[in-house]
């Protein structure tokens, strides 16, 4: 007879009681996400995605594939982004810097260009600050709150290289809000509590290149007149994009290029 009993799961209160809260709150977050209003436009956050008829998908609003949707703890943790956009302002204000966020009217510094067709809002701007060598103010203003994996990555190879989508973010607000003096990427490392911060000069070659991208995208008559990034569905960058079903059912055909939208003017200055 051994003397070794094996290990049994001990129940922690009423298991089936806390899964069905648990369930709850799961239901509850999707139902915002799903009743969120659609955007009009196309967010200048999207224009560094390099696979244009993914982006006329999102710019259609185009049903995703079943079960392709964010889950409830991926939509937690770009909440838990958010809330840290929040905090790191407060350290940034704190540290002597001159953080504008928002408008006099309460609502986010931004820009919609193409009729409206195209538009984007900034985390913020830093107009001014204490005098150290190597910046130099007004500075556009963007952060994320990222894993510790994700954040070391960012650390190690720069946003350029291990964020392309925000860095091609940040140059377009640098160029529509005209921001020459380019961008100040702030990064908080979730599970340890560390910052990151890189300073991003403005890229006018980066920011044309997103911008011609995104023209091309709205001008399109439909997702089947843009390119696909893969040479067929088994491609990687393929594998985890919401739209496989539609997307695969098209013909595809190359882009034809288009004339960029001329930069608006800095009107946070006023």
């Amino acid at each position: 007879m051994s003397i070794f009993k094996p290990e049994t799961k001990k129940q922690t209160g009423n298991e089936p009681a806390q899964a069905a809260v648990a369930a709850v709150l799961d239901a509850a977050i999707l139902k915002r996400q799903a009743e969120q209003q659609k955007r009009d436009y196309l967010g200048a956050s999207r224009w560094g995605e390099t696979c244009e008829r993914r982006l006329r998908y999102e710019y259609e609003h185009t049903p995703e594939d079943e079960g392709s949707g964010f889950s409830p703890e991926v939509l937690r943790i770009f909440d838990m982004g958010h809330d840290g956009e929040a905090r790191m302002a407060d350290y940034i204000r704190k540290a002597g810097f001159d953080l504008l966020t928002e408008k006099s009217d309460g609502h986010q510094f931004g820009f919609r260009a193409a009729d409206g067709r195209l538009g984007g809002h900034i985390d913020g701007i830093i107009a001014g600050g204490p005098t150290i060598t190597g910046v130099e103010y007004p500075l556009l203003w963007e952060n994320k709150a990222l894993n510790d994996r994700s954040w070391n990555d960012t650390k190690n190879k720069g946003v350029k290289a291990s964020k392309p989508v925000y860095y091609a973010q940040m140059q377009v607000y640098c160029a529509y809000l005209d921001i020459p003096s380019g961008g100040m990427f702030t990064a908080l490392n979730r599970d340890t509590g560390e910052v990151l911060v890189e300073l991003v000069p403005f890229d006018a070659l980066a920011a044309q290149e997103a911008s011609d991208r995104a023209v091309r995208v709205i001008d399109a008559s439909s997702p089947s007149d843009l390119s696909r990034i893969g040479k067929d569905r088994t491609d990687f960058r393929c594998k985890f994009c919401s739209f496989k079903g539609p997307c695969w059912g098209d013909v595809s055909t190359q882009a034809q290029p288009s004339q960029a939208i001329k930069a608006t003017k800095p009107f946070w200055l006023k």
